[in-house]
């Protein structure tokens, strides 16, 4: 049987769900919801939906409609509790783009509610669901990177810029949701520090201010630091030139790296390392299943770089169909459930707080 689900904005993610609801054969989308007409004619045009397929601007105009089972919800940050709640007091599944909430006490009531009405919460929390982070995760749970000394990740962009959260808020939570499910911990401290940007000095395409909101910071530092003293710096911006969405993690015998912004190499293992952790450079045979391309020196060199092979997949496919199956046998999924995504926003929240305070270090709460 086919799961009726309705999409809740038409947006650039939106959109994307969309189309893999339509092409996913446990699916039926029933209707789209969004309260730009715009938007929803460039969606009809887009994917030349039946006629029979409800466009709505207002979730009151489908929330009792027949068929329908569960909701995926891609809409602004602020909007994200209310309209979960909303579709889990109907009694559908949901699916909720990142973050669940803005605070800390919506996403526990959100995870209650959902317990309570016996339905399935999901967080979309893609980048757990990158080949390369499968990958990454099961090169460390190898140890072939030896001694784990400490990481860094930045993720840039110039605009898209929100209007309702922070550049900490929009960006920081996959990378902490990688560095979390890699090193199989959650951090005991945190700092962040921000920078916001003069209103009158930030101009899109040299005409609009593209923050509008005051006091939302468009350039954040983050440090994260967990219980075996291993730390990861994350660079956080909107108004950057250039676009960077790159994460490493350095060890004792070796160094990985995931590079989305390089599509033909976008994790490498680098092998060789220091012998300052107590460890020794370790050149034996990679402990992976599948077969890795290498190039640059050859392996009697201090050090080499392996491309890692990953399975072609899409995340947000893998996102969709894992959704689908929660649905379907009623169970949650342990990376991308609303208890899951609970300790993301803790974290969330007491960098926030670290912000306000000016970078003080604090313990999440």
């Amino acid at each position: 049987m086919k799961i009726g689900i309705a999409v809740l904005g038409a947006g650039r993610w939106g959109v994307n769900l969309i189309r893999n609801f339509l092409e996913h054969p446990n699916s039926e989308v029933l209707a789209v919801v969004d309260p730009n007409r715009d938007s929803l004619v460039a969606v009809q045009k887009q994917f030349n939906l039946h006629p029979s397929m409800i466009l709505a601007t207002d979730w009151s105009q489908i929330e009792a409609l027949p068929g329908l089972y569960a909701v995926a919800i891609a809409t602004p940050a602020s909007t994200h509790y209310t309209l979960a709640t909303a579709a889990l007091q109907q009694g559908y599944h949901v699916l909720v783009e990142k973050p669940l909430a803005l605070n800390l006490s919506e996403a526990i009531e959100l995870c209650e509610l959902a317990q309570k009405q016996q339905r399935q919460l999901f967080v979309d929390h893609t980048y757990l669901f990158h080949p390369a982070v499968d990958r990454g995760q099961t090169i460390i749970q190898q140890h072939q990177l030896g001694t784990l000394r400490y990481g860094y990740a930045q993720r840039t962009h110039f605009e898209p810029v929100r209007h309702d959260v922070d550049a900490l808020w929009d960006l920081a939570v996959h990378d902490i949701a990688i560095f979390n499910t890699w090193l199989q911990q959650t951090p005991i401290q945190v700092r962040a520090t921000g920078t916001v940007f003069p209103k009158s000095e930030v101009k899109s395409q040299g005409e609009e201010a593209i923050n509008q909101a005051e006091g939302l910071a468009d350039l954040v530092w983050v440090t994260l630091t967990y219980p075996d003293g291993f730390q990861a710096f994350i660079h956080l911006c909107w108004l950057n030139p250039d676009k960077q969405r790159r994460l490493t993690v350095v060890g004792s015998l070796g160094t990985l790296i995931f590079d989305e912004m390089s599509p033909e190499t976008p994790l490498i293992l680098q092998r060789g390392g220091s012998n300052r952790g107590g460890d020794e450079d370790n050149f034996g045979e990679s402990a992976l299943a599948k077969p890795s391309k290498r190039i640059g020196p050859p392996p009697t060199s201090l050090r080499y770089r392996e491309v890692l092979n990953l399975e072609p997949a899409e995340p947000l496919r893998r996102v969709c169909d894992r959704f689908l199956n929660c649905v379907q046998t009623n169970t949650p999924c342990p990376s991308s459930s609303g208890a899951a995504s609970v300790e993301l926003i803790r974290i969330l929240g007491t960098l926030s707080k670290s912000l306000e305070l000016g970078g003080q270090p604090l313990i999440p709460f």
